[in-house]
């Protein structure tokens, strides 16, 4: 038995744990914070059998492709200038995509 972790962005947990209920997977969703943009996350728990494992790996890839996508940074404010005499320029960054860890499972219990 393995447990994958998988660490999501926020925009796509939902379509991930959606796709992976409907294939019988059970997903526990916890919140995780993390990443240059420091942008809310999602760490999916997923606990599987061995030989199912590329499965789960294929949706997750499938359902949080990476994308780019245009931010607004906005300017360092530790001068206490006012935010007028500031561009604010942005930035095209990678979002989405997932990173994804594959743990060996000693017991499991339902109780």
């Amino acid at each position: 038995m393995k447990l994958v972790y998988a660490i999501v962005h926020d925009e796509d947990s939902e379509r991930a744990t959606r796709k992976l209920n409907e294939k019988k997977f059970s997903v526990t969703k916890l919140s995780s914070t993390g990443g240059f943009l420091k942008r809310g996350n999602t760490t999916l728990m997923i606990g599987t059998e061995d030989e199912k494992v590329p499965e789960v790996i294929e949706i997750v890839k499938e359902e949080c492709a990476k994308r780019q996508q245009i931010e607004v940074q906005a300017p360092y404010m530790g001068s206490g200038a006012p935010v007028s005499n500031y561009s604010f320029v942005p930035i095209t960054v990678e979002a989405g995509g997932a990173t994804i860890f594959v743990i060996n499972v000693e017991e499991f219990h339902k109780v």
